[in-house]
This record gives structure tokens, sequence and C-alpha cells, in this order.
């Protein structure tokens, strides 16, 4: 199975500036070296990753671990993110911050095809709208921000849970019967892997009414430190989608990738 979204790097070092404090830099880069693929360090792994000598990788670790941003486990001595990223995470959540960093690229899809524009998150075994604009016109989709949708139904988690590791994809929709919505819905799982190694191979996904039968979607994921933070939808009537599919996609793998830029390393 392909790999979980792009190849893994060392987030880049910010070379010396003025107003950049050497510490504090580096402490960020090691909290930014985790990651879902690679969840757990240990202080010789970090000190060789980005070049460190292994005294100072040390005390960048106890540092953090102190402020709870990691914790060690005793017997192992390897490293886990700690509850201070998941409060952080919350507030940056309710915060809307990420939304507020696509708007502009939900606004530019919506001005070039006319049709509703979505970022969805993942939620468990779903996803979630964390963002909308709607089409314009008197026939349109209209998604409601907050709202929860099965992962396994339609472009906008294809594009997701593609990039996750298969044992978790199995995890999550290989356990239980997939509920179907219509025809349409993908309700075997063989039939959902085959789905996603060709979401991994084009870098987007079409679905044609899989959770409503009256809509199309076109979706593309968005990435965030390496890993899949997000899907950047266009959805709307099925015949209109449809009709401009190439355009439409196009539109919508480059809208993805100003978002991730928007997202940051």
């Amino acid at each position: 199975m392909a790999d979980a979204g792009p190849e893994e790097t060392a987030p880049r070092r910010t070379p010396a500036a003025g107003g950049i404090l050497q510490s504090a830099d580096r402490a960020l880069v090691a909290l930014l070296t985790f990651s879902e693929r690679r969840p757990e360090w240990g202080v010789s792994e970090l000190a060789r990753h980005h070049g460190w000598d292994k005294a100072v990788a040390q005390r960048l670790l106890t540092t953090l671990v102190a402020r709870g941003f990691l914790v060690c486990d005793p017997a192992t001595r390897r490293y886990r993110l700690g509850p201070s990223v998941s409060r952080l995470a919350r507030v940056g959540e309710h915060s809307g911050v990420l939304p507020s960093l696509v708007r502009p690229t939900l606004a530019q899809l919506l001005r070039e095809t006319g049709e509703s524009v979505v970022l969805n998150v993942p939620n468990g075994s779903g996803y979630r709208c964390a963002a909308a604009v709607d089409g314009t016109g008197p026939i349109r989709y209209t998604a409601i921000v907050g709202a929860l949708i099965p992962g396994h139904a339609g472009a906008s988690g294809h594009a997701i849970f593609a990039h996750y590791p298969e044992a978790e994809i199995r995890q999550i929709f290989g356990a239980t019967p997939l509920q179907r919505f219509n025809d349409n819905t993908i309700t075997d799982f063989d039939a959902l892997l085959e789905c996603y190694a060709e979401v991994r191979r084009t870098g987007h996904s079409i679905s044609h009414g899989q959770y409503d039968e009256a809509v199309a979607a076109i979706a593309a994921p968005v990435f965030q430190a390496g890993t899949v933070a997000a899907s950047l939808t266009v959805i709307g009537p099925a015949h209109r989608i449809t009709r401009a599919t190439d355009r439409i996609v196009d539109l919508v793998v480059a809208g993805a990738a100003e978002a991730t830029a928007a997202f940051g390393p």
C-alpha cells in the first residue's frame, strides 16, 4: 500500500536571523518532527535526524516533558506528544484557525466554479464540515458547518482516508458492515480499498451520489506536516459537476495545494 501522504522529510531548519531565538526554534522543530507516521522518537534518533548534539536533544526533550508537550515512557525511554499539544489543538479548532487560513481558497474556487466549496476535516470514522461557501444560482448544494458524514460515503471522505495507513483503514472501516445510503454507496471493503488506491494514484477523488443521489463531488487532500489534515471539495448538482469534471479537477487540486501551503510545514 502506498505511503500515507507525501514523502516524510525533516522539518525545514530556520536559518539564523535577527529576532529568532535558537533554543525556542529548536524546540518547535523537535515538536514538528512527531507525526502520525512517526509518533515516537528516542533521544539519539532525534539528535541524528536533525544533526544535533545528543546532550542538546536531551535538554530539549526534558524541557518539553516538563511543560507537558511530550511524555516519556519510563520503560522504553521513548517520547510521544503530551497533553499540552492536545489542549492547544482544541483551542485552535475552536478558534477556527484552519478554516480561516483557507477562506481565500474557498472564495476563489467559488468564483471559478460557481459551485459550493467545502473544507472537511477527519472526525473518527467520518468527516466534519469545518468551513463552506454556498454555490450560486437557485439550485445548489448547501453544506452545514459542523455536520458529520460517514467517511466511506463520498469524495470528501475518500480524499482524506485514502491517505491513512492501511492498518488504520481496516480498523475504522473493516470491522463492521459499511452503511448503504443508496445504490451508489461503496459498501464492500475491498472496493473501498481499490477506490483509495485510485485516489492516491490520481491525487483526487470523484463521487457520484454516494451519500446524496442528487449531487456529485470532486475532492483533493490537504496535508499538514506530511499528514492528511483535511479535504477540499467542490460539490453540486450531479449534472453540472459531471459536465465540468475535468476543469473542476484541475481547480480543486490546485486549491488543495494552496491550502496545504497555507497550513504550513
